[in-house]
């Protein structure tokens, strides 16, 4: 008897799974949202399990005992994170999916607008904003590159090739937002109104850096900008970004946290753990990641096999998108939308942007040893993101050969002016290197300072003479 209600019930669930059509089928009857298209409550995503498991029709279909047996209880049941359907088929998930993620872009590689393309209009005040930063931030790479090499600094690392997302991004952001860059994000910096002359400040180490000459070239910050001090450490901003959104959120600020990060930072421990952590707390912070081909020597064939970074961030329930990384105007409309979605929404969002990282990785790199010479002339030239944005501008008319020479010239000179303020401005006293730390500086830091000092007066001709004791 009990051998024919087990057929009997196993024919019953053969005949469901037949009128659901051919196989596979899903795992869950609840809807996974399309990325960035919200449905209903359903826009949450799946990173809430309270809405989750309220979400499945799977109860409504179960059917009601015969026998003592439910054809249901075969069918379906309550795992923790919503019910689940079976099938008598074995279906592993595909390593990848057949066709690529699309990439979202609105300017053409002429800076025409693409037919049909929707994106977030920009006024002529704005787009010339953002226009000049773009040529600023490239200027300032130049200056600063070739000041490195002539050995006024110690080091310095380019955007080359990444001034859209730099300026775009910046510009689609609030004041209030908070930043927590990687180390190619100088754009979004000099957006909210970092001058050239503080860039050089820090970059010379001077007494007017904040930074009190501790930290090495390059590591920016400003609190009164909201920008979080560059550390080198790849992707450890990230989980502190959630937690700086999360804050965000329990004082009820209508403002966001935003990290930058390459596609190198994906294969950091942090990276994993910060998404989820975002998820699940649903924290308003914006992952963007620049994927740019390149963590220093590594391709990105060598770093993942799935389709890039925008697929990580479904699997850990996070709304995501790819969008142009050389298109400013699709950057731009990008992150103002993430921004009001984690915002109004409180929920994550992820944006990988592709580019392509023209300048070496630093001035300690030499990328034409892993890389072809006529591949970066390739992106510096036929898919650079100024040209391309410039000639968007100017087919607006708003723009000319004019103003763009005497542009190009005012930066130029304001530049080496604050290089050579920057380079005659004392340095920071040695004292400096201990405070900042302790309230009350410990026995064991005194200790080190009196070492310090001691030896400085015994091999003095070994030191700087610049650098005040």
């Amino acid at each position: 008897m009990a051998a024919w209600l087990a057929r009997r019930a196993a024919r019953r669930l053969a005949g469901e799974l037949r009128s659901r059509g051919p196989g596979p089928w899903p795992l869950s009857w609840s809807t996974v949202p399309v990325l960035g298209v919200p449905s209903g409550d359903q826009s949450r995503g799946f990173c809430s399990v309270r809405r989750f498991a309220g979400d499945s029709a799977a109860a409504a279909a179960i059917e009601e005992p015969e026998n003592g047996l439910a054809a249901g209880d075969l069918q379906f049941v309550d795992f923790p994170g919503g019910k689940l359907s079976f099938v008598g088929e074995m279906n592993f998930l595909p390593e990848s999916q057949m066709e690529r993620i699309n990439c979202y872009r609105v300017l053409d590689d002429d800076g025409g607008t693409i037919y049909s393309s929707r994106f977030q209009e920009v006024s002529k005040e704005l787009a010339l904003k953002m226009y000049s930063n773009m040529v600023t931030l490239q200027i300032m790479d130049t200056i600063f590159y070739e000041a490195q090499r002539q050995g006024r600094i110690s080091f310095y690392l380019t955007s080359n090739g990444e001034e859209a997302i730099n300026i775009a991004s910046a510009a689609a952001l609030s004041a209030q937002d908070i930043v927590l860059p990687q180390y190619r994000e100088p754009g979004v910096l000099l957006w909210r109104g970092f001058t050239l002359q503080e860039f050089a400040n820090q970059l010379f180490g001077n007494k007017l850096d904040y930074g009190k000459g501790r930290q090495m070239p390059i590591h920016y910050g400003s609190n009164r900008l909201n920008y979080f001090t560059v550390s080198s450490p790849i992707a450890t901003q990230l989980p502190q970004a959630v937690g700086a959104a999360y804050s965000l959120k329990m004082d009820k600020k209508k403002a966001c946290a935003i990290t930058y990060f390459g596609d190198g930072g994906t294969s950091e421990g942090d990276f994993h753990a910060a998404l989820n952590f975002a998820a699940v707390t649903e924290a308003p912070v914006i992952f963007f990641c620049r994927n740019n081909g390149w963590a220093i020597s590594t391709p990105t064939a060598e770093q993942f096999r799935s389709d890039g970074v925008v697929t990580r961030g479904q699997a850990y329930g996070i709304r995501s998108i790819r969008v142009d990384g050389n298109d400013t105007l699709a950057v731009y409309s990008t992150v103002h939308t993430a921004r009001e979605m984690a915002i109004t929404e409180g929920r994550p969002i992820l944006i990988e942007a592709m580019t392509y990282r023209v300048g070496h990785h630093s001035t300690s790199d030499d990328s034409t040893k892993y890389r072809p010479a006529d591949e970066m002339e390739h992106w510096r030239t036929a898919r650079d993101p100024v040209s391309r944005y410039r000639k968007w501008v100017q087919g607006n008319g708003w723009w000319c050969d004019t103003q763009e020479s005497e542009l190009r010239n005012n930066v130029r000179q304001e530049l080496l002016q604050a290089i050579q303020v920057a380079e005659r401005m004392p340095k920071h006293g040695l004292a400096e290197l201990f405070t900042d730390v302790y309230d009350q500086m410990p026995s064991n830091l005194r200790e080190q300072e009196r070492s310090l000092l001691d030896t400085i007066k015994k091999h003095s001709a070994e030191y700087p003479a610049d650098v005040p004791v």
